[in-house]
């Protein structure tokens, strides 16, 4: 599957620092250890309807480590997966009349317009579902030889029971896992399995579904299998950063992890990143709910995409908020003041504001402490002058280079 244009990459004088994130399983920040080429993953959308704030604010966390390990010397393999089959997405095509095909091919073509407008950086590989059914059939057949699996009329399982480590990313407790299992896609009701929490590795065909051939019979891929599979495909076993919004740390990311450690003995990844809920009118951003703001509508009104990235740069990734009617407003004032300081013959020494931004985003991805190191700058620039000449490029290749707005 294709992916979307790359912005232009300013290079930058020197290099920065090693990029060191908060790692859930842990609960610390630790040191990423990439080698020469970083990997990472992250989990996309189902493109059931279009990419909203909440969407863009995870990949701009992504985006954002993307950009430290660029500047420390890394070449960075990014693998992002759209889930362009599963249940919302026929469950919205058949309520719309659409074919499930269109729907999700139309989606990902706004995602894609939406993600280059605010500046990510493409993946390397930005891979679908339905392409990828070889490989995750393969990968759920490899787990049924291991024993960790058991059918259901055509149904593949994985067995909880041979879940080694299930909760070592989520700290929940059984209770707490049911909870969140049966609110979040899973199926603990189901009575004739084995455990409230075994979970679908592979859905065997049903009348009126989409379904491929397989070494399992026709059917179509369950949930978690799909990122688990890809990620294993390109990237291989214990990469150095997997993530996504905070909602997919149970079950998403914490059965995935159980499915490559049965599969290989190893983890997934090294570290896991989770990006905090937006919400609005209260309750956390979501299709479900309805409550959504679209990166797309806000293009169509007139919003510079770069008035929304720095709307989202304001909030630390990992932090929860709420999107208001101050958002932009607030940044459309900054992006001004950032304009007007730039647009000097000369200004203070930007040397220090390169180094505040690198080490503030090398810093679990301190983007607000990033964005006040400019802002001071801009500031002093505006209020007092200065002499040095080359600085106001200097700022504005930092501000494009490293936090990815233009100006």
């Amino acid at each position: 599957m294709r992916s979307w244009s790359a912005p232009d990459i300013v290079p930058l004088p020197g290099t920065g620092g090693p990029l060191r994130v908060h790692d859930t399983a842990t609960g610390r920040i630790r040191t990423t250890t990439p080698g020469p080429r970083a990997g990472m993953y992250a989990c996309g959308i189902t493109p059931y309807d279009a990419a909203h704030l909440g969407h863009a604010f995870t990949y701009l966390a992504f985006d954002l480590a993307n950009r430290v390990w660029r500047d420390a010397g890394h070449d960075v393999n990014y693998v992002q997966n759209t889930t362009d089959i599963d249940d919302p997405l026929l469950e919205r095509a058949a309520a719309t009349g659409v074919d499930w095909r269109d729907l999700a091919h139309r989606e990902i073509d706004v995602f894609r317009e939406d993600m280059a407008a605010l500046r990510i950086i493409p993946p390397t590989s930005y891979v679908g579902v339905v392409e990828s059914v070889d490989l995750i059939s393969d990968l759920a057949a490899r787990i049924r030889g291991t024993g960790a699996a058991y059918e259901i009329d055509g149904d593949l399982y994985f067995s909880a029971a041979e879940a080694t480590g299930l909760g070592e990313i989520s700290h929940l407790d059984r209770d707490q896992m049911l909870e969140l299992f049966g609110e979040r896609g899973g199926d603990p009701g189901r009575t004739d399995k084995k455990d409230p929490l075994d979970w679908l590795l592979w859905r065997a065909e049903r009348p009126g579904e989409p379904s491929w051939d397989s070494p399992l019979g026709r059917g179509r891929p369950g949930w978690h299998i799909e990122c688990s599979a890809i990620a294993l495909d390109r990237l291989g076993p214990a990469f150095d950063l997997n993530g996504g919004g905070s909602d997919l740390i149970f079950p998403h990311h914490e059965m995935g992890a159980a499915e490559t450690r049965c599969a290989t003995g190893g983890p997934n990844a090294h570290n896991h990143l989770h990006v905090g809920m937006v919400g609005l009118d209260g309750e956390k951003m979501s299709k479900s709910q309805g409550n959504l703001v679209f990166v797309s509508r806000l293009r169509e009104q007139g919003v510079e995409p770069a008035v929304i990235r720095l709307a989202m740069l304001d909030h630390h990734y990992r932090t929860p908020w709420e999107w208001t009617d101050a958002e932009l407003p607030r940044a459309t004032a900054r992006a001004d003041r950032w304009r007007a300081a730039l647009a000097l013959g000369a200004a203070p020494e930007a040397a220090p504001v390169l180094a505040a931004v690198r080490a503030a985003l090398a810093e679990d991805l301190d983007s607000p402490a990033a964005l006040a190191a400019v802002d001071a700058w801009a500031d002093t620039a505006l209020g007092e002058g200065g002499t040095d000449t080359g600085a106001p490029a200097l700022v504005r290749a930092t501000v494009d280079t490293l936090l990815g707005v233009a100006l």
